[in-house]
Formats: structure tokens, C-alpha cells, sequence
């Protein structure tokens, strides 16, 4: 095993241990994922981390989520999810209002636009769902699944 990582990052020599050659192969994978959602926000004038931001507050239509819960809920957190929110409400996807249960609480909501934009997307990502599908076994989908909330869950503890 190997050998492929190995040509595709150009490396002779063989890797310290299975831990860094797996490591290694979850970086190599998660990009080329990425690189290919990326290149579908692209095509909308997005960044990912705008598509994400979109995708959560649909996720929450018709209420919306004040600042602090969509930066839980993102892939990547950002430290600068507030100028990533302007982009999006200078663009007319998202919208921010007042709570009316806490005037201190600004809420973010995804626009008609928004929405739209969204919907227009969606059959491009899942092509790339069906790319990454079509790679992995169902079987081998299910528990590469298991592997990664393996590896993530608690990870807020740890800091």
C-alpha cells in the first residue's frame, strides 16, 4: 500500500508508519473533494465558506441563527464570519434582522435569492456527491463515516 499516495505527492521514500501514510491520504482525499466544490461555488461567484454559511441558514428557513450558531455549524469555522455575512447580504442571499426575543441578537436569514441560488446549485454538488459515491463502496461509505466522527468527535475538548 502506498504507492499511489507516494506518486501522487512525489515521495520515495516509504512513509514513518500506517498512522502518517493514512493521515496523509485524508488530506490528499478531503482536497480533492473540496477542490471540486469549490470549483462549483466558482461557477456561482462563492466562495465555499459562503455556499456553507447558505447551506446552514437554509437548514434553519424560516428563523435564521444569530452569529455565534452558524459559526458552530460551519464546516471550517472562519474567524471573520462577519465579513463573510456582509458578502452574502451585500449580494441580497442573506438577511439580517433584529430578535424579537433579545434585541441584543442579530439573526441571519437566507433571502428568496438565497434560496434560488441554492437550489441552482444543488444538481452540480451532487454530481460531486455521485463522483465521491461512485469511488467508495456503499458498505465502505458507511464506515468511512464511522472513521471520521471517529476522529472528530470531542475535538472541541481537546482545543
Amino acid at each position: 500500500m502506498g504507492h499511489i499516495l507516494r506518486d501522487h505527492i512525489k515521495q520515495a521514500a516509504p512513509f514513518e508508519n500506517a498512522s502518517q501514510e493514512a493521515m496523509l491520504n485524508l488530506f490528499v482525499a478531503a482536497a480533492e473533494v473540496r477542490r471540486r466544490v469549490e470549483r462549483v461555488c466558482e461557477r456561482h461567484d462563492l466562495q465555499f465558506s459562503h455556499h456553507n454559511v447558505l447551506r446552514i441558514l437554509r437548514g434553519a428557513h424560516p428563523e435564521g441563527h444569530p452569529r455565534c450558531e452558524i459559526i458552530e455549524r460551519m464546516l471550517d469555522p472562519s474567524p471573520d464570519v462577519t465579513r463573510l455575512i456582509d458578502k452574502l447580504v451585500e449580494r441580497g442571499l442573506v438577511r439580517r434582522s433584529t430578535s424579537d426575543e433579545d434585541r441584543r441578537v442579530t439573526l441571519h436569514t437566507v433571502t428568496d435569492d438565497g434560496l434560488a441560488l441554492l437550489e441552482q446549485m444543488d444538481p452540480e454538488i451532487r454530481e460531486v456527491q455521485q463522483w465521491f459515491g461512485a469511488r467508495v463502496a456503499d458498505r465502505d461509505l458507511q464506515h468511512l463515516s464511522r472513521i471520521c466522527e471517529g476522529i472528530y468527535a470531542g475535538f472541541q475538548d481537546e482545543g
